[in-house]
């Protein structure tokens, strides 16, 4: 029984400690602004977005379809939202060895990015679908 109680005593100390490992919003701003981010997810390319002056953000699933955004903290998480999806999208951060990870926080089981590459050069978005 003593040795079930020390684990219960070092699994709950231990889980503080992971939640501190989150980015705050003003360490996501000083880590991003400025640099384009490629992501993936389970092995294969997912996305890239750019972070731009004042919390702004443009969004491609690497398709050249840019969708424009904005930024903010909510709770300790980073929530997005987008000019074609209302409904804030909210993420938790953390600096791994390899650089962000991202966790869908909206549905945890759901989605795990991680930095693939980051870039000073601008994200390519094609212009608007021009038809005859």
């Amino acid at each position: 029984m003593r040795i079930l109680s020390f684990f219960l005593v070092l699994i709950c100390s231990a889980l503080p400690a992971a939640a501190q490992d989150l980015m705050s919003a003003e360490e996501f701003d000083r880590y991003t602004i400025g640099k384009t981010f490629y992501y993936g997810s389970l092995g294969s390319p997912y996305g890239a977005e750019e972070y731009l002056e004042g919390r702004r953000v443009r969004w491609s699933f690497l398709d050249g379809k840019c969708q424009q955004g904005v930024w903010y903290e909510e709770a300790g998480l980073i929530c997005f939202v987008y000019e074609n999806q209302p409904d804030p999208q909210c993420w938790s951060f953390q600096q791994g060895s390899g650089g962000l990870i991202a966790r869908f926080e909206n549905n945890p089981e759901n989605t795990e990015l991680y930095e693939v590459e980051k870039s000073v050069e601008p994200l390519l978005c094609l212009g608007p679908e021009v038809g005859v």
